[in-house]
Protein backbone atom coordinates (compact mmCIF):
# COMPACT_ATOMS: atom_id res chain seq x y z
CA UNK A 1 0.00 0.00 0.00
CA UNK A 2 1.41 3.36 -1.00
CA UNK A 3 1.34 6.17 1.48
CA UNK A 4 0.96 9.81 0.66
CA UNK A 5 3.55 11.88 2.46
CA UNK A 6 3.06 15.59 2.81
CA UNK A 7 6.10 17.68 2.11
CA UNK A 8 7.14 19.78 5.08
CA UNK A 9 7.54 23.38 4.10
CA UNK A 10 10.50 25.35 5.29
CA UNK A 11 10.09 29.09 5.78
CA UNK A 12 12.52 31.45 4.09
CA UNK A 13 14.66 34.01 5.80
CA UNK A 14 13.16 37.43 5.15
CA UNK A 15 15.85 39.92 6.10
CA UNK A 16 15.30 43.65 5.66
CA UNK A 17 17.44 45.79 3.38
CA UNK A 18 20.87 46.23 4.87
CA UNK A 19 20.93 42.72 6.34
CA UNK A 20 20.64 40.66 3.15
CA UNK A 21 24.42 40.06 2.96
CA UNK A 22 24.09 38.05 6.20
CA UNK A 23 21.56 35.63 4.70
CA UNK A 24 24.13 33.05 3.54
CA UNK A 25 25.91 33.03 6.89
CA UNK A 26 22.66 32.80 8.85
CA UNK A 27 21.35 30.04 6.58
CA UNK A 28 24.53 27.98 7.07
CA UNK A 29 24.44 28.42 10.83
CA UNK A 30 20.75 27.54 11.00
CA UNK A 31 21.30 24.43 8.89
CA UNK A 32 24.07 23.30 11.25
CA UNK A 33 21.98 23.95 14.37
CA UNK A 34 18.93 22.17 12.97
CA UNK A 35 21.03 19.23 11.77
CA UNK A 36 22.72 18.78 15.18
CA UNK A 37 19.50 19.03 17.18
CA UNK A 38 17.57 16.79 14.81
CA UNK A 39 20.32 14.18 14.77
CA UNK A 40 20.43 14.11 18.58
CA UNK A 41 16.63 13.76 18.76
CA UNK A 42 16.76 11.00 16.16
CA UNK A 43 19.42 9.09 18.12
CA UNK A 44 17.68 9.43 21.48
CA UNK A 45 14.05 9.02 20.43
CA UNK A 46 14.42 6.61 17.49
CA UNK A 47 12.37 8.85 15.21
CA UNK A 48 10.83 7.58 12.01
CA UNK A 49 11.77 9.36 8.77
CA UNK A 50 8.50 11.28 8.84
CA UNK A 51 9.03 12.35 12.45
CA UNK A 52 12.62 13.31 11.64
CA UNK A 53 11.45 15.58 8.79
CA UNK A 54 8.74 17.07 10.99
CA UNK A 55 11.24 17.89 13.72
CA UNK A 56 13.55 19.46 11.13
CA UNK A 57 10.75 21.61 9.72
CA UNK A 58 9.52 22.65 13.17
CA UNK A 59 13.02 23.63 14.33
CA UNK A 60 13.87 25.45 11.10
CA UNK A 61 10.59 27.33 10.97
CA UNK A 62 10.77 28.29 14.64
CA UNK A 63 14.31 29.62 14.36
CA UNK A 64 13.69 31.42 11.06
CA UNK A 65 10.47 32.88 12.43
CA UNK A 66 12.29 34.22 15.49
CA UNK A 67 15.01 35.79 13.34
CA UNK A 68 12.54 37.29 10.85
CA UNK A 69 10.45 38.74 13.66
CA UNK A 70 13.47 40.11 15.52
CA UNK A 71 15.12 41.85 12.58
CA UNK A 72 11.95 43.18 10.95
CA UNK A 73 11.90 46.35 13.08
CA UNK A 74 15.57 47.04 12.26
CA UNK A 75 14.85 48.87 9.04
CA UNK A 76 15.34 52.51 8.20
CA UNK A 77 11.58 52.92 7.77
CA UNK A 78 10.87 51.98 11.41
CA UNK A 79 13.36 54.44 12.88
Amino acid sequence: MATCERESTFEALDLPEGFEELEGLLRSDLQAIVAMLTQRAHERLFLTRREHRQVQARLWNGLVGAINESVAPLTVETR
